[in-house]
């Protein structure tokens, strides 16, 4: 059951449209199932006697009788409005019980609390199967406003325990952090142009996925009109600086201000997290096509570490950045993959903040290793499954942070995002695990990687070798040892990035961190050049990399992990 509460300063308005055919005649049997009190309340749905137009006009005078008392003077944002639907597959609801559901919700958000003779007056309206409107007016009869301070809140509260009694089904709570929904006037719109989306998800998505590639702000806007997207920012008087903005799609004349579209998306909140002047790139991340892959990958693990830190600041910053990281791997992961990351970035977002501010100088290191993602040539292969693997581990430790402090909704999208993430690691991680188990060394070469790992890890030991991925870390302890590594040293130091005790396939575990580890003979051929230039290395190319790139077929490319 969700409501959804708003304030405006039309009864009349508001009232015609409720007792009106609707935007596209969907308004069937418009009545009023509860008033707060039904004294003297005329029903535009019931009186057959009388023209529409007098009965809206009559109702509009007892709702507002209060505002008029004032003397003519009506408070600013006096109506208040609060549509509650319920949930698709809910069982139909009786008049009688939507009239309860109305008079718990006006009596939980303060608009007529229970056994208050000063209450506000209100109407509740129900001119469809699974919702109603409840409209009052917030002014009180001794004429003071009713106290609905977290009314949005106290109303979803509501719809909880009522959920629970009429056995509907149980949706997530919220924390005031979500976007708003769109309207019906927008789904109306989406649908009548055959949109998947409403404009308004539309241009989420796309200042999403912007605002996580750019390197500040004036980027932002740059990037948002190169996909034809209409920027209009907001000039403050004062100042005479931008202090807003708002965005419309393409030939669209509806405006929707960034903190419209989510509350993360305001300009305020993307300057806190976006530089206010440009990032030169690293020179020694370009030398390697895989250092961006590498970083990130690395970035990733120490956000896992920090959602068990304690420290909840740091830890919304991390999980703003990761979702920006899902953004920006879906930009550049291989194509089959593409489709699942983008569902799983989209899934995201309402995980990335909650009502705990984030410390936006925490996740600086992972915030910039994805945008140099972004830039980064696409290598499909061990690194790209690397990076999904501790992805997928940071998405599932995201749903238990949220869920151990109460965000229930945010809790239920970084789940789903983990679903998504679970499905993209299975399509690609399964055929290169197969073919690293088909290449397994020699027996004498497996049998000295055993004792290696009983030294190194001798808690680990056993759960490693009975893994059935265990052939497959054979292999690639065998190209990490061609690529410069003592075995048994870097099994200690992959073991120590986080602890195995949890881990279900700690081979896995320990195969995807030995592949992210740069090639120590590469990277020595590529030192004297690298610290020889002074001058920044443009970018790499946009290209498509053969699987070969990477650590898990080929060790030649590599830079320095950190």
């Amino acid at each position: 059951m969700v409501p959804d509460v708003s304030t405006g300063s039309s009864t009349l308005g508001l009232i015609n449209y409720l007792f009106g055919k609707g935007r596209r005649d969907e308004h069937t049997d418009p009545h009023i199932v509860a008033a707060w009190g039904m004294a003297g309340a005329p029903d535009p749905g019931r009186d057959p006697e009388a023209t529409y137009t007098q009965l809206a006009r009559r109702l509009d005078h007892h709702v507002d009788l209060r505002t008029r008392e004032l003397g003519g003077q009506k408070p600013p944002k006096h109506v208040w409005h609060c549509p509650v639907r319920t949930a698709p597959g809910d069982r139909y609801l009786t008049d009688a019980e939507w009239a309860d559901v109305a008079r718990r919700v006006v009596a939980a958000t303060g608009i007529a609390p229970e056994g208050d003779e000063q209450a506000c007056r209100w109407i509740a309206v129900r001119h469809a199967d699974d919702h109603i409107h409840i409209l009052a007016t917030s002014v009180r009869a001794d004429g003071r406003r009713p106290r609905t301070n977290r009314d949005g809140w106290r109303a979803q509260q509501e719809c909880r325990r009522i959920e629970a009694e009429f056995g509907l089904r149980r949706l997530k709570s919220g924390d005031l952090t979500a976007p708003r929904t769109p309207t019906g006037a927008e789904r109306a719109k989406a649908e009548r142009l055959g949109q998947k989306s409403t404009t308004r998800e539309w241009l989420r998505e796309h200042a999403y996925e912007a605002a996580a590639a750019v390197r500040n702000i004036d980027d932002y806007f740059s990037v948002l009109a190169s996909l034809g997207i209409q920027v209009k920012p907001r000039v403050s008087a004062k100042t005479g600086e931008v202090d807003g903005y708002s965005l419309a799609a393409p030939g669209d004349s509806i405006f929707f201000g960034g903190s419209a579209l989510a509350p993360d998306l305001s300009y305020n909140r993307l300057t806190e997290r976006l530089p206010t002047q440009d990032v030169a790139d690293r020179p020694e991340w370009m030398a390697d096509p895989g250092e961006p892959w590498r970083r990130t990958e690395s970035a990733a693990r120490t956000a896992l570490a920090v959602l068990d830190s304690g420290d909840a600041a740091a830890a919304q910053d991390h999980l703003d950045a990761f979702a920006d990281t899902l953004h920006n791997l879906a930009r550049r992961a291989p194509g089959p993959h593409q489709a699942e990351l983008q569902a799983a970035a989209g899934a995201f977002n309402r995980a990335r903040r909650s009502a705990i501010r984030a410390d936006h100088q925490a996740a600086a290191e992972l915030r910039h290793a994805a945008r140099e993602l972004t830039h980064a040539a696409n290598i499909p292969g061990g690194l790209t499954i690397a990076l999904i693997f501790t992805a997928l581990h940071l998405a599932r430790a995201a749903a238990k942070w949220h869920e151990q402090r109460g965000h229930e909704q945010q809790a239920a999208a970084a789940e789903e995002a983990f679903r998504h993430l679970q499905e993209v690691y299975r399509q690609a991680a399964e055929p290169v695990l197969a073919d690293l188990a088909r290449r397994a060394p020699r027996p004498q070469t497996v049998q000295r990687f055993e004792a290696a790992v009983r030294q190194a890890i001798p808690g680990h030991a056993e759960r490693v070798l009975a893994d059935v991925a265990w052939p497959a870390l054979a292999t690639t302890l065998a190209r990490a040892e061609t690529a410069g590594y003592d075995t048994r040293r870097l099994l200690v130091e992959v073991a120590a990035s986080r602890e195995l005790d949890t881990a279900e396939r700690p081979a896995e575990v320990l195969n995807w961190r030995i592949t992210a580890q740069p090639n120590k003979r590469a990277q020595a051929a590529r030192t004297p050049s690298t610290r020889a230039s002074t001058v920044p290395v443009s970018p790499a190319p946009n290209a498509t990399r053969p699987a070969s790139s990477t650590m898990s077929t080929n060790t030649e490319e590599r830079g320095r992990h950190r």
